[in-house]
């Protein structure tokens, strides 16, 4: 098979992600009953894991297996990717915590928490490090991230060993999704998919590893074809719906999002431009700023609207609603063409401190 370094569907899947990750967080602003499908929008960071696991695989497993893979190349392009952006917004969150003041109007203590800054500058605030939380809390995601990078040697020598037997890979995958998903209620006495600051970081291990599987099933053609991608994809998505309504565990949820990549990857190597049209890749590659930017925007949003004409935020007119929730887009549009794509060029472009790396390996926008 011939395997497309970039898969414009998925690219394209990180936007509906996002949103739905929006909805979710916006929804309450309405005052209204949450409908079962908005109820499970967090889920959407579980749908970026696993797309995690299966681009990074995409992008590096083969030099991994074939002893070409510099560390600190690859941490240092993980590092280019997602910590302009996160910075850029912390310190937009100075500039605006630091505004409202001299305007004589108080952050509150659930934002401004600077014992939790190191772990915020660290991204290691998913890691128990940063238990009082504060600032961007959408950034704890990323600090999972960050720990799934430090990791990648493990999740790649694994998934190399399993290269030859795909099947058993996504057997195991999925075993660690349902273990996991039963087992940390026990322990910690919540959800596995509510964990953020305190259990953020093994959050993401079971999705990740799903989509290490995932790529092995991929590139093994255990799917081929638009016909069989897209059938495959229908059945994700109206699983998911399903799974929703019949308010089933979150872990059912997470193997249907391997089988949407899969369905989708299987597409894009048929040559298909399903979800491939450039607008909808285009907000593919916004979606991080959009997901980053998200609660900074709506709390300028309904705290600016409430001192102009006293907008109660919790009982929103559906207009001034889509405002909201439509305005993200562009708002991220701007981080991302003034900080992330240039501090992303600029940083892959000197490569590395401390000595000379390799040659960076062609990445999709994806990764």
């Amino acid at each position: 098979m011939t395997m497309p370094l970039n898969l414009k569907s998925l690219t394209s899947l990180r936007f509906f992600a996002a949103m739905w990750v929006v909805a979710y967080h916006f929804w309450p602003n309405l005052g209204l009953a949450m409908p079962a499908v908005i109820a499970k929008g967090y889920l959407g960071v579980e749908l970026f894991f696993v797309l995690s696991g299966f681009i990074l695989c995409h992008v590096y497993l083969e030099n991994f297996g074939q002893g070409r893979f510099d560390y600190r190349e690859f941490l240092w392009a993980r590092l280019a990717r997602i910590y302009p952006v996160h910075l850029a917004v912390l310190l937009g969150l100075m500039l605006l915590i630091a505004t409202a003041a001299m305007m004589g109007v108080s952050a509150g203590d659930k934002l401004l928490i600077w014992p939790s800054l190191p772990a915020q500058l660290t991204l290691t605030q998913a890691w128990g490090l940063s238990p009082l939380g504060g600032w961007n809390h959408p950034s704890w995601s990323i600090s999972a991230e960050w720990f799934a990078y430090l990791s990648f040697p493990v999740f790649a020598f694994l998934a190399w060993r399993l290269i030859s037997r795909p099947r058993l890979a996504l057997v195991l995958a999925l075993g660690l999704v349902v273990a996991l998903n039963i087992g940390f209620p026990a322990v910690a006495g919540f959800p596995l998919t509510k964990a953020t600051l305190l259990w953020g970081a093994l959050r993401i291990v079971p999705c990740f590893a799903l989509g290490c599987a995932i790529w092995l099933a991929w590139r093994a053609d255990l799917v081929t074809g638009k016909p069989s991608g897209l059938g495959l994809t229908l059945m994700a998505l109206s699983g998911v719906v399903a799974a929703a309504l019949l308010q089933a565990p979150d872990f059912v949820a997470v193997a249907l999002f391997g089988a949407l990549i899969l369905g989708l990857a299987a597409i894009s190597t048929s040559g298909s431009s399903f979800l491939a049209q450039p607008a909808l890749v285009y907000l593919g590659e916004v979606s991080f700023a959009v997901y980053m930017v998200c609660i900074p925007w709506e709390s300028v949003f309904t705290q600016g609207l409430g001192k102009v004409i006293g907008l109660e935020p919790s009982h929103m007119p559906i207009g001034l609603w889509l405002a909201l929730y439509v305005g993200v887009i562009p708002v991220a549009m701007v981080l991302h063409h003034a900080v992330e794509r240039p501090m992303r060029t600029l940083m892959r472009r000197h490569g590395p401190p401390f000595g000379r790396a390799r040659a960076a390996s062609p990445a999709p926008a994806n990764a």
